[in-house]
C-alpha cells in the first residue's frame, strides 16, 4: 500500500490512443508473435513522489478470426510522467487499442514551500 502525507492530493487523467495499425499495415495488425508498443506520456504538473497509475483499455479493435491477447500496463513511473506499455502475442491482430489511464499522488499546493 501506498500512502501519501501530503495535504494535497492530485488526480490527473487521460485518454489517448497507442495505435491505428489497420490504417497503415503495422505489426498489430499483420504481425505475429511478441509484440509490444510503448508511449510515454506526461502529466499536467509534477507530482512530490511518483503517484499511483491505473490504466485500462477503453478501445479494443481486433480481429475476430484470431485468438483475443491483451497486457496493459503502466510502466517507468516518475513525478513527471510514465509510459503506458501494451502487448499482445501468438496470431492475435489488433487493428487499434486506446487507453484511459489516472494517476494520483501528493502534489504541491499554492501554501507549500521548501526551507531547503
Amino acid at each position: 500500500m501506498k500512502e501519501i502525507s501530503s495535504r494535497i492530493i492530485g488526480i490527473d487523467q487521460g485518454d489517448v490512443v497507442l495505435f491505428s495499425d489497420f490504417e497503415d499495415d503495422g505489426d498489430m495488425w499483420t504481425g505475429s508473435g511478441d509484440r509490444e508498443r510503448r508511449k510515454s506520456l506526461l502529466f499536467d504538473r509534477p507530482f512530490l513522489k511518483p503517484p499511483s497509475v491505473f490504466v485500462a483499455l477503453s478501445v479494443w479493435d481486433i480481429d475476430n478470426q484470431t485468438n483475443a491477447r491483451a497486457d496493459i500496463s503502466a510502466d517507468a513511473i516518475t513525478e513527471e510522467g510514465f509510459d503506458v506499455v501494451f502487448k499482445t502475442w501468438g496470431d492475435t491482430r489488433i487493428a487499434r487499442a486506446r487507453v484511459r489511464w489516472m494517476a494520483i499522488g501528493p502534489v504541491q499546493g499554492e501554501d507549500d514551500w521548501a526551507l531547503y
